[in-house]
């Protein structure tokens, strides 16, 4: 066996500071860091490893441990866990581990005892100012510029009495959001020091309320490396670069005692909660930030690169379904059971909502890539009592080829419609043969959910999200316009169905604006007037741009972050979204939980199509335009509209026999837009659509 190498910065004479904290023997569970009331209980996986140390650290910036705790494989060892007690530890304290194993990536072992390796279940961790990603990279010792782990006791916050809120999707709406970009910007008025904080957004949940918004689904926020990007010019912003599943980011807090890390997460739950607003966390398990064969040794590849990874026939390389050069191995053992206990960290002791689970068909897959029938972490997480009670959505198609929406495994998750998104866009474009589809997506998309007894409210609607154009771009370019991400403007998507309507970008045309606009309310009025749980991205409402770039993960920057100025400039369409918000929120016909054109024994289907005619919709490859009436169980209110997706005004025949009120006509401007108090009638058999618009009627005022 190979003597474990001492690092180039170890310093003999730190003898005594090593020798502060006595050892005795511990036990293999729970993994991580355990706080108890004589110290801590340290215990990790590593199968193959010939020897393993603790170190412990003071500061994030140490290159020097201040103590070395080398584990006896015969006392400190229990199968493929290792595992120490040290006396007296206090959290706040700073820890890592130095691992030796066969550096064979041939068959797959990529042991770096120059790397000072992360607990994959540390509840914090700290970066040091000098951080270098660079440094995990080849034999060098990384101490000094390496992430560090801290102790932390989670049981000593005070929740007040809170706990998770568990509104149903059908009484949900969903704002996507970015930590950081939501306050970073100078226009937010947040306290200077907490711009771009989980404080932050404490500071703006008055705004959030207001819009009316009753969940949030907050972008990474497990531990990332925003260093994992191309250009040393550039971060990663968006955070799908995970490194720590059960630490929240240290980025997104103003304090720098890195005791108080999670608390800060926490806070901010906490606020959300006693605003009445859920809390879903975006979550990455489909790979890690260490990146492929070329990449960094920061925690997995160092600790046991065969169970983590799916790895290729040639060991030394990686799979990759995630388009980030690596594949966690979801469906191991050891990695299944890591993400499961990572969602319980979450649940349990951050009282989160609920997950949107990242590309989440990589989780089906096997070691070797293969899809599964019945992969055994995604029935884990929708089995487990702790997370019953939990919102889980899964975005269901890979980078690999694998498309599952409509098919994903099992009864209770809901998935991202991206159907809904493509087919919305296209038709209200005025693209040609979409008009079957988007009868489809209004109503439920109960062509791609089939199964018996599924709540349409599981498809989760949306027209953007961080991924793609924001809505006022959806409606201003006809391209992306992605070179300030110095990749010559390759990626992102191409296919964004989006027009310019006659100038790409910003414009003074008083014609070209006001028809923008009103492309932006029909696309809102459809997202939140349909069926299912509606979803849309922070600053859409007050038409936030990212001046054509559909792909800004990489901009930590004014292209990325909410500009607080749009509110005050755009605040007519904020009172539009506002007012459908509520509107969806305040009639049971939006929060239906069987399909509206179901048809149950002793309930008639609740929607009726028509066309410019009564009861003659025109379903054909150059219909442009479609109109259709919702009714309302026990002789409720009833609702009619009527869409105009093509370039002149049509003729709509309404329903007789009751009188109808004018909610909503987009092609009014405020405040006649929307009056969902309206009080004259319509007095007409027939209604005028003005080009490019929706109106809505409904019996009752």
């Amino acid at each position: 066996m190979t003597q474990l190498q001492q690092p180039r910065t170890l310093d003999p004479k730190s003898r005594q500071q090593r020798d502060k904290y006595s050892i005795r023997s511990a036990r293999s569970y729970p993994l991580g860091a355990t706080v108890q009331p004589d110290g801590v209980n340290f215990a990790i996986f590593s199968k193959n490893s010939y020897s393993l140390e603790l170190l412990l650290f003071l500061h994030p910036e140490d290159a020097i441990p201040f103590q070395c705790i080398k584990l006896d494989p015969e006392m400190n060892k229990s199968f493929y866990y290792w595992h120490i007690f040290v006396e007296d530890l206090k959290p706040g304290i700073l820890y890592g581990y130095r691992i030796q194993g066969p550096d064979e990536p041939h068959n797959g072992h990529r042991f770096d005892a120059s790397k000072l390796i992360l607990d994959p279940y540390a509840r914090a961790v700290v970066t040091p100012k000098g951080y270098e990603r660079s440094a995990a990279i080849g034999h060098e010792n990384n101490f000094g510029s390496a992430m560090k782990c801290v102790v932390v006791d989670p049981d000593t916050y005070e929740w007040e009495g809170d706990k998770p809120l568990h509104h149903t999707y059908a009484k949900s709406v969903i704002y996507e959001l970015h930590v950081k970009g939501f306050t970073r910007h100078f226009s937010s008025q947040v306290t200077d020091n907490k711009r771009g904080t989980y404080a932050g957004l404490i500071e703006k949940i008055p705004y959030l309320k207001e819009l009316g918004i009753t969940t949030v689904e907050i972008m990474p926020v497990i531990q990332f490396d925003s260093t994992d990007v191309h250009s040393p010019e550039l971060k990663n912003y968006w955070g799908y670069s995970p490194i720590a599943f059960f630490a929240p980011h240290n980025g997104y807090c103003y304090c720098d005692d890195p005791k108080v890390i999670a608390d800060e997460f926490r806070n901010m739950v906490k606020a959300l909660h006693k605003a009445n607003i859920e809390v879903i966390l975006d979550v990455v398990f489909n790979h890690t930030a260490e990146g492929n064969h070329q990449g960094p040794t920061l925690s997995f590849k160092g600790l046991e690169n065969r169970a983590y990874y799916m790895l290729s026939e040639q060991m030394q390389y990686y799979m990759d379904f995630s388009g980030c050069g690596n594949t966690l191995n979801t469906n191991h053992s050891i990695v299944k059971r890591m993400i499961i206990d990572s969602l319980k960290r979450w649940v349990l002791e951050m009282h989160i909502d609920g997950f949107r689970f990242d590309l989440a068909s990589v989780m089906s897959r096997n070691k070797n890539g293969t899809p599964l029938d019945d992969p055994p972490i995604l029935w884990e997480i929708e089995s487990h009592p702790v997370l019953s009670e939990t919102k889980i959505i899964a975005e269901a198609w890979d980078t690999g080829g694998l498309y599952q929406l409509g098919s994903f495994i099992g009864d209770k998750w809901a998935e991202w419609n991206g159907k809904y998104r493509d087919d919305i866009r296209r038709f209200l474009r005025g693209d040609p043969g979409t008009i079957h589809a988007f009868t489809h997506r209004i109503s439920g998309s109960p062509d791609l959910f089939k199964k018996p007894f599924r709540d349409p409210n599981r498809s989760i609607n949306f027209i953007t999200c961080h991924d793609g154009f924001t809505m006022n771009d959806l409606v201003s370019y006809n391209g992306k316009h992605n070179e300030a991400n110095q990749e010559d403007n390759r990626d992102g998507s191409n296919d964004n169905y989006s027009c310019n309507y006659g100038f790409e970008g910003p414009t003074e045309d008083v014609a070209i604006e006001q028809l923008r606009i009103r492309q932006i309310k029909n696309l809102f009025t459809i997202l939140l007037l349909s069926q299912g749980t509606p979803m849309f991205v922070m600053g859409d409402e007050v038409r936030r741009s990212q001046q054509g770039n559909n792909n800004a993960y990489c901009h930590d920057d004014e292209l990325s972050w909410f500009d607080w100025k749009n509110v005050d400039s755009n605040q007519e369409l904020f009172q539009f979204v506002q007012q459908l918000i509520q509107f969806n929120l305040s009639h049971e016909i939006f929060q239906m939980e069987r399909f509206w054109d179901d048809s149950i024994p002793g309930k008639p289907s609740s929607i009726f199509w028509h066309g410019i005619k009564l009861n003659e919709p025109d379903r054909g490859e150059n219909s442009h335009s479609i109109a259709y009436t919702l009714v309302e169980d026990n002789g409720g209110s009833q609702y009619h509209f009527m869409i105009n997706a093509w370039w002149e005004p049509l003729n709509f025949e309404i329903p007789r026999g009751q009188p109808w009120y004018r909610i909503i006509d987009t092609f009014k401007t405020f405040p006649e837009d929307f009056q969902p108090l309206a009080k004259k009638p319509v007095r007409h058999n027939n209604y005028l659509v003005n080009s490019r618009s929706v109106v809505v009627l409904m019996t009752g005022g």
